[in-house]
Formats: C-alpha cells, structure tokens, sequence
C-alpha cells in the first residue's frame, strides 16, 4: 500500500469516526434518550455534522484524493474503485458549505423530535412548521447539488447514485399498468381469514420469539442488540456493531414478527461487510435500492414463505396455544401473505406497499418542485390513499405523520424500497438455481446456504460498484420487474 494512499484511509476512518459517532447518539435518540435531552442532543449532533463535513472538505484531503485520482496505475482494482467512489463524493460534499450543513443538521434534529410530538398527540399542526422549514433546506440543497431534469433528482442521487426521476416513472408506471390491474384481481377473490392475527399476545413472549428468528437467520448477537423504538431500524456503527429495533402490538402478531425479519435482513448486509474496510467505500453498503432488497428478500421470501413456517410455526402455537390452538400452520401461511389495502406502509402486504411508495413518491417530486407546501401535506394525502387504495384516512397519526423519513430530510428515500423489493425478487430467483434445494434447507431451519450465498455475491462487494452492474453480475441482466410479479404468483 502507498503512502499516499495510507493517508487517504487514515483521514477517511477519521470522517467515519465522527459520522458513527453522530450514528450512536441518533440511535440514542430513537431509542432511550429522555425528552428534556432534545435540545442539546440536536446541538451536539450538529456539531459533529459540521466537523465531519470540514474533515471530507479539507484542503489536505483534496490534495491527496486528487493526487490519487489523477493517478491510479500503482492501485489495486479495490483501491482504485474506492478512489474513485470518494473523489465523487469529496465533489459533491464541496458544494455544501459548513455553517449549511450545521443549521440543516439543527433543522432535522427540531424537525424529528416535533414529528414525535405530532404523532403522538395526532397533530399535524405541531410538526408542519418543522417540515416546512425543513423543505426550505432541502429545496436549497437541490441548487446547491445541481440537477439536469428535476430538483428530485438531486435527492435520489444521494440514496442511489444515478437514479433519475425519470427512471423511476417507468418502473411506477409498471407498478400502474401491471400491479394495479392483478391487485384489483386478487382482492376480488375470498380472502383467507386472519382474525387470529389481532387477538392478545403477549408482549414478552412475542419479544423472545423475535430474537429466536434474528439467531435463526445468523444475526450475530456479539456484533450487534435488538432494542424497542417507534419505528423499526438497523444502525451500524461498524461491521462488528449492527443493531437493530422493533416494536411490538399486543394486537397484532406479525407487525413483530415482520419488523424482526426485515431489519434482521439489513443487519445481516452491514455484518456482512468487509470490516477491515472500516470507512472505507469498499466496506458500506452499496446503496439503498440493495440494502432494502436484502431486507425485503428474508422478510417475504423467507419469512412469508411456506417452507419457513413449516419449521417454525410449531414453536409459535407451543408459545401462543390459546390464540393458535385451532389455526393449521397452512391458514397461517395463507393469513400472513393476505392482500388487503391498508392505512399503514410498514404493515402493508408485498402487494399493496408499492403503491404507498408510489403515493410518496408522487408527493416528495411536488414538495421538491415547490408545487406542494407542508400545510396542504394532509389534505394531498388522504386524496391519493383514497384514490389509489379506497381508503379513508382516519387521523394525521395514521396518515400523513406515519413515516419518520420526512423529519430526517430523507427525501428520495421511499423509492428505494419498491427497487429493493423487485432487486430481491430477481436475487432470490438466482439464488434458488444456484443453491441446491435452497427450500428444503430453510424448511429445516438452516439459512445459512442462502446467507453464504449472499455474503459472496452481494455483501462482499460493499459500495466498488453501481446498483444495476451489481445486478448485472448476479443474475445475467439489469433490473427486471417482472421477476416480481413470477415470485407473487408462485405464492398466490
């Protein structure tokens, strides 16, 4: 290894130092930091924001990522990839002066604890003013990132590089003219009950099933911890430090169950990748898109199907007999892979939760172009989930305050979990050519052919190249709907 080169990891590892450090004191947040806290806990996020902004700007920095870009012959292929990943992100960070950076890092920290508030107190009053100075920031950070067609496209840049409004009409406009249409289809036909679902169950004993399913699928306890928080979520402070949250309904047994598998999913992508690439972009994850297609691909190709329930509902009736006594572990199966349109995106079936991330989508290219304001936010909302889904909209809490995205700034983040759901669907389609009887192995309880396989074709990789190369190499093509809509109809 150069010299030269030694100096960019070393500068790099300090950046991610600050970043992982401002990533525990988030992950506080959202979990057990008291409310008086908030005030100086938005401070001091926002100061390490701004050191690790002036760290990835500095002038030392520059002189060494450039001197590497401008030559990378001595480099190896890894070495070269990460150069060269960095020295785009060194250009695009150069846009963003300290002081802003600092006050939009204050701005979310006031936005996220008042959307806590709103939710709870089901207000959207008290969050609006939040959100609304929140867009100001994020409509300025699309001039300052610059765009070619549309200010989203600066957002969506940022959660998968190259992604383009434009792209993303197409796959929704599949999502229109393909989706729709078999949804409406399916939701004609009987449905099977899943009353027993919603019955009391207790809280611990969901608890304890949770972590039996996060060891089954090889989450590693000694590189990470499960915790309770408002909304589910996976944080990584390092490979060997991937935690994970869910919450529990006393009524609805797998609003649990499915938090568990999904961010059980995420957390096995982060403590998969290669640790000794600390800060490095060989050792994060690849982008968004990816990361949500390894969360979606445990949490319905596994944990929704047949084979893993023929392993594992057994156990479930011994520890809920009252609640399951009469269920077969086949009424289970066909109750959990219900299609039923739903208020909330997080519990939506695999079906329907595309078009809540279609009705984001919509919303977040508006509230970009400025032709949305945060005030008309509930009003825009429940139009659409009546017109996409027939559903009215009950309270703000339900509704147009139910996802923590918008507090965080995360604009051009919901797009990314449609493309990861239909990445996993092409993904698990190779994985069961390539791994021999693949289902039997998770009938039996033993994931770990499908971890392994995953572990060398798509965690390994960290972030050395773009989404639809990564998708190219594994399964012979770029993204390719319709592999998901073979998968939906292998389960109905």
């Amino acid at each position: 290894m150069s010299e030269l080169y030694q100096q960019y990891v070393t500068h790099l590892q300090k950046v991610a130092d600050i970043n992982y450090s401002s990533a525990v004191l988030q992950w506080d947040q959202e979990v057990y930091m008291p409310t008086k806290g908030a005030h100086y806990r938005a401070q001091q996020l926002s100061t390490l924001a701004g050191y690790a902004h002036e760290l990835i700007t500095d002038k030392r920095y520059e002189e060494i990522i450039e001197k590497l870009h401008d030559d990378t012959s001595k480099l190896s292929p890894v070495q070269c990839a990460n150069v060269l990943e960095s020295y785009r992100i060194f250009k695009q960070q150069k846009k963003y002066t300290t002081e802003f950076v600092v006050a939009l890092n204050q701005c979310i920290s006031k936005s996220f604890n008042a959307w806590q508030q709103a939710k709870q107190e089901n207000n959207f009053k008290l969050f609006e003013p939040h959100l609304q100075e929140l867009i100001k920031f994020k409509r300025q950070e699309s001039e300052l990132l610059g765009y070619e067609q549309h200010p989203y496209d600066a957002h969506l840049n940022l959660y998968e590089t190259g992604l383009k409004t434009s792209f993303l009409e197409t796959i929704f406009n599949q999502v229109r003219q393909k989706l729709v249409p078999y949804i409406q289809q399916l939701v004609q036909k009987p449905q099977p009950d899943d009353n027993f679902l919603f019955k009391s169950y207790n809280k611990d004993k969901q608890w304890h099933f949770g972590l039996d399913v996060l060891k089954q699928m090889h989450y590693d306890f000694e590189s990470g911890r499960q915790d309770i928080s408002t909304h589910p979520f996976t944080t990584s402070f390092s490979a060997n430090d991937v935690r994970v949250t869910t919450r529990i309904s006393e009524h609805d047994l797998f609003e649990m169950i499915g938090s568990c598998i999904h961010e059980g999913g995420h957390a096995l992508y982060e403590q998969g990748l290669p640790a000794d690439d600390y800060g490095l972009p060989s050792g994060e994850y690849l982008s968004l898109s990816i990361h949500e297609s390894q969360s979606r691909l445990w949490e319905n190709h596994v944990g929704k199907s047949q084979y893993f329930w023929n392993h594992n509902f057994k156990t479930l009736r011994n520890i809920f007999p009252e609640q399951l006594h009469d269920v077969s572990e086949r009424s289970f199966y066909k109750a959990i892979n219900r299609i039923k349109p739903s208020l909330i995106r997080t519990n939506a079936d695999e079906l329907t939760y595309h078009l809540h991330v279609l009705i984001r989508f919509e919303i977040e290219k508006d509230i970009l172009s400025g032709a949305l304001q945060a005030a008309q936010l509930p009003e825009v909302w429940n139009e659409k989930y009546k017109s996409y889904l027939n559903i009215d909209v009950p309270s703000d809490a339900k509704g147009v305050l139910q996802d923590v995205h918008w507090s965080h700034g995360s604009f051009g983040y919901f797009p990314t979990y449609s493309l990861g759901s239909f990445y996993a669907s092409q993904f698990f389609h190779q994985a069961n050519k390539e791994i021999p009887a693949l289902m039997h192995h998770i009938q039996n309880g033993d994931t770990m052919p499908l971890l392994m396989w995953l572990r060398s074709n798509i965690h390994n990789h960290g972030r050395t190249i773009l989404a639809d190369e990564l998708c190219k190499n594994v399964t012979g093509e770029v993204l390719n709907f319709n592999y998901f809509l073979i998968m939906q109809n292998k389960i109905r």
